[in-house]
């Protein structure tokens, strides 16, 4: 069974969504039956190509929050990654274009190194202080899981490299509906929606495994949306 996961490296329910989807997915019977693949999607596919501002001033912003405030935000998001396992920093992290990211991630999928260039980058970004928005950075990741330096470069230096595969993912998730990330298909069934708790990932996969109609929607979890908003509290 196959189950696609469109998801942004910027989207940190993203980032906490995988865990939790791994989670559940290690609690399934036919866990070694299992394909993932994962799919593009930009939070904001119209953010200039090397403008990078901070992601704690872009929440307070969009929000109309003080910066405290927005930090407030960040606090709670990384409460949640830290529950998981994960490691979160609130401060210093930025906010940009991630479209050289997925062309790099479809470089790697070709070699079979996707999900390792997504953690890395997942890890640069959210744990790490380390801009995935530098060309550098991005091909020393690149390195890291595997990829040739040189191939990896060109295709950064190509700004047509892997483009057609990045906007074939984004429309496909629009023809199936998904307006927030993390997105989980199915086996082309049914979609999980948001970063679910891990038990819910691991119905879901029963249930499909199974066959089984889908009596009552699953409730959106904690999710990101195109314009880059992502789930906070509204307290």
């Amino acid at each position: 069974m196959r189950v696609e996961i469109w998801s942004d490296i910027a989207c940190p329910w993203c980032y906490i969504g995988k865990a939790r989807f791994e989670k559940g997915l290690a609690a399934f019977a036919h866990r070694d039956e299992i394909e993932v693949v994962h799919r593009s999607f930009e939070l904001d596919p119209r953010a200039p190509k090397g403008v990078t501002g901070p992601v704690v001033e872009m929440l307070a912003k969009k929000y109309g929050r003080t910066l405290d405030e927005a930090r407030g935000m960040e606090e709670h998001v990384a409460a949640a990654a830290r529950a998981e396992g994960l490691e979160y920093v609130t401060e210093g992290r930025d906010n940009g274009s991630t479209f050289d990211i997925h062309r790099l991630l479809h470089l790697a999928a070709a070699h079979g190194r996707r999900d390792a260039l997504l953690d890395l980058a997942y890890r640069a970004n959210f744990a790490e202080e380390r801009s995935v928005f530098d060309p550098e950075v991005l091909i020393a990741l690149a390195v890291e899981a595997g990829l040739d330096e040189a191939e990896a470069r060109a295709v950064l230096a190509d700004g047509t490299a892997y483009a057609a595969e990045v906007r074939a993912d984004e429309r496909e998730a629009a023809e199936l509906g998904a307006n927030s990330v993390p997105f989980f298909v199915l086996d082309r069934r049914f979609g999980v929606s948001g970063g679910q708790p891990a038990e819910v990932f691991t119905r879901a996969l029963e249930q499909a495994w199974q066959g089984r109609e889908i009596v009552a929607e699953t409730p959106a979890g904690e999710a990101c949306e195109p314009d880059g908003a992502c789930a906070v509290p509204q307290g």
